[in-house]
């Protein structure tokens, strides 16, 4: 007569097994939603450097585009990396730096299209 032997503890290897799976799974998805965070704190810097910038370029506020920009951007945890000022136009790329990889956003901002300078 043949003996049986039971599926005893089959579920818990394949439960180990998706658990497994899952934590893989979750250590790619951290860093990556951490980056697409980072990138929009980037890119909101670069925009209200840009704009702080602009409003210099213009007259509404005191100081010098460039220097205001980077106290902008480091006031929203970036770093002004290039900052070009053509007339009252700001261009401001600014960027942080996650696990050794630097994100980078760039913007620009001055008045509409058509308006006098």
């Amino acid at each position: 007569m043949t003996e049986h032997r039971g599926d005893g503890g089959s579920a818990s290897v394949v439960i180990v097994g998706l658990m497994a799976g899952i934590a893989a799974l979750t250590s790619l998805a951290v860093p990556l939603y951490s980056a697409l965070a980072l990138k929009q704190s980037v890119s909101a810097a670069a925009d209200a450097a840009a704009l702080a910038a602009a409003d210099v370029a213009v007259g509404r506020a005191a100081g010098f585009p460039c220097e205001v920009a980077t106290r902008v951007a480091a006031a929203n945890g970036a770093s002004v990396t290039a900052c070009t000022v053509d007339g009252l136009v700001a261009t401001i790329t600014a960027s942080r730096i996650l696990l050794g990889i630097p994100i980078v956003s760039t913007a620009t901002a001055g008045p509409p299209p058509g308006e006098p300078d």
